[in-house]
């Protein structure tokens, strides 16, 4: 449903900015900024897609990927059309390099409906925002959060971390918990590769982590474009000083999509880049490989915690109250 959005600033001669992301489009009238679906109408910029949901399932919280906020667990997992970056390797391009036309699959949901279905399944948490860029559907999602956390629901936001900042602080308040991916940690793969930059999103993750939210970090490696070992450990030390080294790092395998046909990122660097990783921070995982294990273990005594194979998890040394049962150390407020 067409409505009008939030975050924009009306300019002369039915121009409009917007102001949700660092792109600030400057928008005459008829015309889509970057993300395709934030459009000036008559000198409005309107939202297309505000209850447009092209995917909608409950999935395990690993899958966003969130390892140490209530693992195990499930959430109802939405989202719509669109993205403000232009990655050509993305993963969820059929939903993301996209506008919102009316012959796209899709199904409508007021926000109350939302979280009606959130409700009706016992054992779910949440509800996370996800699949595509969920700061192109703000609005939507944010009407989503405030019924979420009225109705007792957690919240989670999978995304870019391409937002501003006034924005990203509204949404703090309704928020639990982010999977932020961090693409690179150089200017020139977030301008040739992205068409974004890399400091809007190194603040938001400052952001995040002074508001006290539950923030893990995801980087996709992909061959001869982040693969840089020295690179890769300066973005590891950045995370350790300024995010804390107990920041759940995640390093996921890449596979071709969309506009690359390079070949996958092999395991052999993934695991090697991991062990730089250990070396800063005190929780690192590999995704996207079906053989690994990922077990969460108690940084006291090394007991296993958590045992994870895919999607497969058992918390099989950690009590009720979130704590080792072996040496009684403190992991998480509640399981």
């Amino acid at each position: 449903m067409n409505t009008e959005a939030q975050w924009y600033l009306p300019l002369n001669d039915k121009t409009v900015q917007c102001t949700l992301c660092p792109h600030n489009c400057t928008l005459k009238e008829g015309k889509a900024g970057i993300c395709r679906v934030r459009i000036n109408q008559r000198g409005k910029l309107i939202t297309e897609v505000n209850g447009f949901v092209s995917s909608i399932n409950f999935d395990p919280i690993e899958k966003k990927p969130l390892f140490h906020f209530y693992p195990g667990s499930t959430i109802l997992s939405i989202g719509t059309y669109g993205c403000n970056l232009r990655c050509f390797f993305c993963q969820n391009c059929s939903i993301s390099q996209t506008d919102a036309r009316p012959e796209l699959p899709h199904s409508f949901y007021t926000p109350e409906q939302i979280i009606q279905i959130a409700l009706k399944r016992p054992e779910n948490i949440g509800i996370a925002f996800t699949y595509n860029e969920p700061v192109v559907w703000f609005e939507y999602m944010y009407d989503i959060a405030r019924l979420a956390k009225k109705a007792g629901l957690k919240t989670v936001m999978v995304t870019n971390g391409y937002i501003n900042k006034e924005p990203l602080n509204a949404l703090l308040e309704y928020m639990d918990a982010f999977s932020v991916d961090l693409k690179a940690f150089n200017e020139e793969f977030y301008t040739k590769v992205t068409s974004s930059k890399l400091e809007p999103v190194k603040e938001t993750l400052k952001q995040i982590s002074l508001a006290g939210k539950h923030l893990e970090v995801v980087n996709l490696v992909i061959p001869e474009l982040n693969d840089d070992e020295e690179n890769f450990a300066s973005m590891v030390k950045w995370i350790a000083v300024e995010l804390g080294r107990d920041t759940v790092f995640h390093i996921s395998r890449y596979y071709p999509n969309y506009k690359l046909t390079t070949d996958p990122t092999p395991v052999s660097l993934i695991r090697r880049l991991k062990s730089l990783a250990e070396k800063e921070l005190n929780s690192v995982y590999s995704g996207n490989i079906n053989a690994e294990s990922n077990d969460t273990h108690c940084m006291n005594c090394n007991n296993i915690l958590i045992s994870r194979h895919s999607y497969v998890v058992s918390l099989i040394g950690i009590d009720t109250e979130g704590k080792c049962n072996k040496c009684g150390n403190y992991f998480l407020k509640k399981t």
